[in-house]
C-alpha cells in the first residue's frame, strides 16, 4: 500500500482556477435554490439557542483536525506523508457550502447549516492555516521527517474569502429572499425544480472531475477511496456523536452531522494550485490526489446520507423501545 501510494508523487491531476470558478458558480445556483425554502426568522432562533452552532463549530475547527491527526498516527506506516498532509488539509478547510443543500434535502436545520458554513468560511484565514500548521507541522516534524523539507505553512487571503462568502452565499440568499417576498407563487413552483437541478449540478461536478482525471483515478483510486471513505465516515460519526452527546434535536443533529462530514475541499485544491503557497511537488503529488477525490466523494456521500435521512429516517428510531419489545 505504501509503495503504491508513493507513486502518486509522479502524477499530475487536471484542476485549475477555471474549474474552481465553475464550481463557485454551481454553488451560487444551489444556494439560490436553498434560499427559496428558508425562513429568515429561524436564523434568529439559531442564534438565540447557540448550543447546536457551538457544537458544530467545535467539531469542525477543533475536533476534526485532532481526530484526523490521531488516525494518521495509527496508520503512519501505511500512508505516505503527502497523502497524510492532504487529509490534514481537508480537515483544516471550512465546511463545504454544499452542506446547506444537503441539510435542506435531508430535512435538517438549513438556517443552522448556512450559519455554520458562513462562519467557518469567514474563519478560514485564521483556522485553516492554524490547523494545517499545527497538525501538519507536528506530523512531518516528529512522525514523517521525509516530508519536513517540502512542508510549507499556509496563508489564506481574508479578502478573497469574504468575496466568496458574498458572491456564493449572501448574494444568492438575498435573491432567494426577494423571490419569496415578491413572487411567492413562482417561488413555490421553482423549489422542486431547483432541488433536482442542484442534485444534477453536484453530480455533474463530480463527473467532470472524474472524467478529466479518469486514468489517474482508475490506477490509484483503490487505496485512496478506502482512506477517504474511512476519514469521511469518521467525520460524519464525529458530528452525529457530538450532537447525540449534547442531546441536540433531530433537525440540528442531522445538520451538524452533514456539515462536519462535508468539507470545502475545493478551497484546498485552489490552495494547492497556488505556487506561492505550495511547491510543485505537492501540486502533482498525493496531496492533490486525496484532496481532489475528497471533492468528488463528499458530494456522493453527502447526497446518499441526506437521502437516507430524508427517506429512511433511521436516526429517529428509538432503539431502546425496539429492544424492550424484543
Amino acid at each position: 500500500m505504501f509503495e503504491t501510494l508513493s507513486q502518486l508523487d509522479n502524477i499530475q491531476l487536471f484542476f485549475n482556477s477555471t474549474n474552481a470558478q465553475f464550481l463557485n458558480i454551481f454553488l451560487a445556483i444551489v444556494m439560490y435554490g436553498v434560499a427559496l425554502g428558508i425562513k429568515p426568522h429561524l436564523f434568529k432562533s439559531a442564534l438565540d439557542s447557540p448550543k447546536p452552532l457551538a457544537v458544530g463549530l467545535v467539531c469542525q475547527w477543533v475536533v476534526l483536525p485532532i481526530l484526523t491527526f490521531a488516525v494518521l498516527l495509527v496508520f503512519k506506516s501505511l500512508i505516505p506523508y503527502q497523502v497524510a498532509l492532504g487529509l490534514i488539509l481537508v480537515a483544516s478547510c471550512p465546511g463545504g457550502i454544499s452542506s446547506n443543500f444537503m441539510a435542506q434535502f435531508g430535512k435538517g436545520n438549513v438556517e443552522l447549516s448556512i450559519l455554520m458554513s458562513t462562519i467557518t468560511t469567514l474563519g478560514t484565514p485564521i483556522f485553516t492555516p492554524l490547523n494545517f500548521a499545527l497538525w501538519g507541522g507536528l506530523y512531518v516534524k516528529y512522525f514523517n521527517k521525509l516530508g519536513y523539507a517540502s512542508y510549507q505553512p499556509l496563508q489564506v487571503s481574508f479578502g478573497y474569502t469574504l468575496l466568496i462568502v458574498i458572491l456564493v452565499i449572501l448574494l444568492p440568499l438575498l435573491l432567494g429572499w426577494l423571490t419569496n417576498k415578491f413572487a411567492p407563487v413562482f417561488s413555490e413552483k421553482l423549489k422542486p425544480i431547483m432541488r433536482y437541478l442542484s442534485i444534477a449540478l453536484f453530480l455533474t461536478t463530480a463527473l467532470i472531475m472524474l472524467v478529466n482525471n479518469f486514468e489517474a483515478f482508475k490506477k490509484y483510486i483503490g487505496y485512496i477511496f478506502l482512506i477517504v471513505l474511512i476519514h469521511n465516515i469518521l467525520a460524519f460519526c464525529l458530528g452525529y456523536g457530538a450532537s447525540a452527546l449534547f442531546k441536540l434535536p433531530v433537525k440540528e443533529r442531522r445538520t451538524v452531522t452533514l456539515d462536519t462530514g462535508i468539507q470545502n475541499s475545493g478551497l484546498g485544491l485552489m490552495l494547492l494550485n497556488n505556487p506561492k503557497i505550495f511547491p510543485s511537488t505537492m501540486i502533482n503529488g498525493g496531496m492533490m490526489f486525496v484532496t481532489a477525490w475528497w471533492g468528488v466523494w463528499h458530494i456522493i456521500a453527502g447526497l446518499l446520507l441526506a437521502l437516507a435521512l430524508r427517506v429512511l429516517k433511521f436516526d429517529t428510531l428509538d432503539l431502546r423501545k425496539r429492544v424492550r419489545k424484543i
